[in-house]
């Protein structure tokens, strides 16, 4: 038999926990994060690009976060580090995909390792997007394969344009790595557009990817005459080949592809960069708001100027989320991959980089490709130690 005094303490106690048990009750669970992986060269000499594209992620995945997420979901960035290499990228791909189940993966870094690892995301109907991958034919690799780095074959034929229309360019050298993705297609780009736009190459030259040493091609190029040198390489191996071709007495100005897009050239090859012309997707003196907000938040963020590879993944980020506003994920990861990658190229954006859209790839053998950048370059010449645009 239960006591007066019992029953009295029964009601007091239950008096006392029913608020605390209703609140739970009627207290959502908080929605599970949307995962997106993050696989970019952190350490090795690609953290030059690498950095600065996962401090855009970074800074947008904070901006978006601290706006509700996409529907009350927040964003978590599951990153990874692959040092730039393509063994790496391919084990990095595989953990991202299977062990941590991400939505997509943004990256990686470099163009020889997205042509390695992004076949394995294509295969497991998993978006791979990269925000820095410029070679001919990564969206050959498969139809969820995008980039929102211009190809070079948009860029350099504006580039090229543009010097041409300011210095007398009729025969001209070039020096490449004709052993890594990148540098090898920038040379066939350029080869391709200098014929086009009739200049003359008289003399090519190439080198290994880890050569420090580049004076016995200069010398050849400086017997040459040349009016220019192309030098589709990477920012490390262009500084030392701006600074030993200094160093001969070879003055003539040197073009870059997109690997020069990077303050580590300007930093490390100081004067010798003087008269340098490259083109890219993005213009820190662009005045249009997106731009604007863009500069302010990263300074106020990382205390130093972002670059162009900052700005894209930062674009790239929030393409993502105007992308993933318009459609309804499910509790299926398998689901929501397939929605994502049906929703993405419909893209009409307007960020850091301006106006931006993708465009399909043509099929390759028979096979559907992926998405390319479609978007307007700017071009540049290094004056006084920066990147000056030219109009």
């Amino acid at each position: 038999m239960i006591t007066r005094p019992a029953l009295l303490c029964c009601r007091f106690l239950a008096a006392l926990l029913l608020p605390l048990i209703t609140a739970g009750a009627l207290a959502a669970p908080a929605a599970e994060p949307i995962r997106i992986g993050v696989a970019e060269a952190l350490t090795g000499p690609a953290s030059q690009y690498g950095i600065p594209i996962l401090n855009g992620f970074l800074l947008a995945a904070e901006e978006i976060n601290a706006a509700g997420g996409i529907n009350g979901q927040k964003l978590l960035l599951v990153t990874e580090d692959e040092r730039g290499k393509k063994e790496e990228a391919i084990n990095v791909f595989k953990k991202l995909i299977f062990q941590e189940k991400v939505l997509l993966i943004f990256g990686p870094t470099l163009s020889n390792s997205m042509f390695a690892a992004g076949p394995i995301a294509n295969a497991a109907h998993v978006v791979a997007f990269g925000t820095s991958n410029t070679a001919t034919g990564i969206t050959d690799i498969g139809p969820y394969i995008f980039r929102s780095s211009p190809m070079e074959s948009d860029v350099v034929p504006a580039t090229l344009k543009t010097v041409g229309a300011h210095l007398p360019l009729h025969r001209v050298g070039i020096i490449y790595g004709n052993d890594d993705a990148f540098t090898k297609s920038g040379y066939d780009v350029f080869k391709s557009t200098l014929q086009q736009q009739q200049v003359a190459v008289v003399d090519t030259e190439t080198y290994s990817r880890g050569d420090v040493d580049f004076k016995a091609q200069l010398t050849k190029l400086k017997a040459a005459q040349v009016d220019a040198i192309i030098c589709p390489c990477l920012a490390e191996e262009g500084a030392n080949i701006l600074i030993q071709a200094r160093a001969l007495g070879l003055s003539v100005p040197f073009i870059g592809g997109n690997g020069f897009n990077s303050p580590a050239l300007l930093d490390n090859a100081k004067s010798a960069a003087e008269g340098t012309w490259v083109g890219s997707p993005w213009f820190d003196g662009n005045t249009a708001a997106e731009n604007q907000r863009f500069l302010r938040a990263y300074r106020q963020k990382f205390h130093s100027d972002p670059n162009q590879f900052s700005a894209q993944s930062y674009d790239a980020l929030w393409m993502l989320v105007d992308t993933l506003k318009k459609i309804t994920l499910t509790s299926q990861l398998d689901k929501n991959r397939e929605l994502l990658r049906d929703a993405l190229p419909m893209v009409s954006f307007a960020g850091a980089t301006g106006p931006f859209s993708f465009r399909p790839a043509p099929s390759h053998q028979g096979k559907p490709g992926g998405y390319d950048a479609h978007q307007t370059p700017f071009v540049y010449v290094v004056r006084h130690g920066k990147f000056t645009l030219v109009r």
